[in-house]
């Protein structure tokens, strides 16, 4: 047998390493738990599950003769693991009342949103509890200030806020150029059109399993499949690809290659305090009948569950500081200031979008 040995390029890896990123899960997933008990001692990675860029039929730069194709359908749920298994069902599907759903983005808060209920729990009374996270986009810290008296519930709403505004970091920091592979940006996916919408059903079923008497996998399989049904989930991989070819060429395009940025079209940064879904207007529904998800913001006494936690994050060198927050000493912030962040986005896409346009005439 000849062997034949390759010379591994800084090209050749980083094509490699997106590759393994994009299109294979299993290769960054966290080792799975043997059973569903959380572990305190070790925080999750930011993203438990690699999935999914928006679209089919999509592109690597640099890799001819390759495409990504992650649409599934609702047989290939599979049953949910905390921390992820090579079993589940992770890709993307479409939904009549709540548009695309990622259902790699919905597990992962499903999990985080169990990870930081335990975490409050364990934190109840105790008075500031500092957490250490991984570090994106600059050095993150938990802050945690949680009464004796709060009730189970509340500590299920403050996880779920929490968990919300973790995601919302990622898909800011990605825009800023953060990313999970050095030198390979993300930002071709941040704010897309499903990524937020699907964080946030993760964070509602999340809430909802936790009120469940089952066991935790089983409830969040149960609730996954209801949700799912009351969005009116289509019933086979057929009907995303057409809802996916409705939308080709104007909320994305796979013309071009990963990871350039321009391959979504559209995005949608308006989701500081709830997210809406994109629906494609057809003879089978009514952009009347789609569902928002509210974002929890106060706890069964009406008290801001901001009063509870703060979250911080030491702002690396992507972030123009000084423009963003002029009166600010230090390159500190927090979840108060994602607001601000959103703007500059919203503004920084509304720029984009015209580009886009101005390209196609």
């Amino acid at each position: 047998m000849e062997f034949v040995f390759y010379k591994i390029t800084s090209i050749s890896l980083k094509l490699f390493l997106l590759v393994a990123f994009v299109v294979n899960p299993i290769m960054i997933r966290a080792q799975s738990m043997q059973d569903d008990e959380v572990n305190l001692n070790k925080t999750p990675p930011r993203i438990i599950r690699a999935c999914c860029a928006f679209g089919y039929d999509l592109k690597l730069w640099g890799v001819p003769f390759f495409s990504i194709d992650q649409v599934i359908s609702i047989d290939d749920l599979g049953e949910h693991h905390y921390m992820g298994d090579k079993s589940e069902g992770t890709g993307t599907i479409y939904t009549n009342k709540g548009g695309f759903i990622d259902l790699g983005h919905v597990r992962d808060q499903i999990d985080w949103t169990r990870y930081l209920y335990t975490t409050v729990l364990n934190s109840r009374g105790k008075g500031e509890v500092i957490l250490p996270l991984r570090k994106e986009a600059g050095r993150k810290t938990l802050y945690l200030n949680v009464p004796a008296q709060f009730s189970n519930s509340d500590c299920i709403l403050l996880a779920g806020k929490i968990t919300y505004d973790l995601s919302l970091w990622h898909e800011i920091s990605t825009w800023f150029g953060a990313s999970a592979v050095p030198l390979l940006p993300e930002k071709f996916s941040s704010f897309s059109v499903e990524d937020v919408y699907s964080n946030l059903m993760g964070v509602h079923v999340g809430m909802k399993t936790l009120h469940s008497k089952l066991p935790f996998n089983r409830a969040a399989t149960l609730t996954i499949a209801s949700t799912l049904d009351s969005l009116d989930v289509v019933k086979t991989a057929r009907e995303t690809y057409d809802a996916y070819d409705a939308v080709h060429n104007k909320w994305y395009t796979n013309k071009k290659r990963i990871p350039i940025t321009n391959i979504t079209l559209k995005r949608d940064p308006d989701v500081l305090n709830s997210s809406r879904p994109w629906i494609i207007p057809n003879q089978k529904n009514n952009i009347d009948d789609s569902i928002i998800l509210d974002v929890p913001i106060l706890n069964t006494k009406g008290e801001l569950l901001t009063n509870f936690y703060q979250f911080t994050i030491d702002l690396n060198y992507r972030f123009p500081v000084e423009e963003l927050f002029p009166d600010r000493k230090s390159s500190l912030i927090n979840q108060d200031d994602f607001g601000i962040l959103l703007d500059r986005i919203t503004k920084d896409i509304q720029i984009m979008e015209q580009n886009i346009l101005a390209e196609k005439k």
